[in-house]
């Protein structure tokens, strides 16, 4: 059996410096998605439309950042499946 304590225990977490780099992508995307949702609600309303303009930046904030995280747990999880089977296919027959 395997003491908790151990060193030798394996985490299923992703590396910690792959989480920050996925955190700091998931701002990123949400930050470029505030801009995008921003500039379009910009380029479309003339006049005082500045609440307009925050719900369009705030949409398309939420929008990238939610888009941007999916990829980025997707990448996670494919890295961790490739570190832990080393890239060796197992052999499920045909399909």
């Amino acid at each position: 059996m395997v003491d908790p304590a151990s060193p030798e225990e394996r985490s299923a977490l992703p590396p910690k410096g792959a989480r920050w780099l996925a955190f700091g992508a998931i701002l990123l995307g949400g930050l470029c998605g505030g801009l995008i949702g921003f500039a379009y609600i910009d380029l479309q309303c003339e006049g005082n439309c500045g609440l307009w303009t925050g719900l369009g930046a705030l949409v398309g904030a939420v929008a990238g950042a939610v888009g941007l995280a999916v990829v980025a747990v997707l990448t996670l999880r494919a890295m961790d499946e490739w570190r832990r089977f080393g890239g060796r296919r197992q052999d499920r027959g045909s399909y």
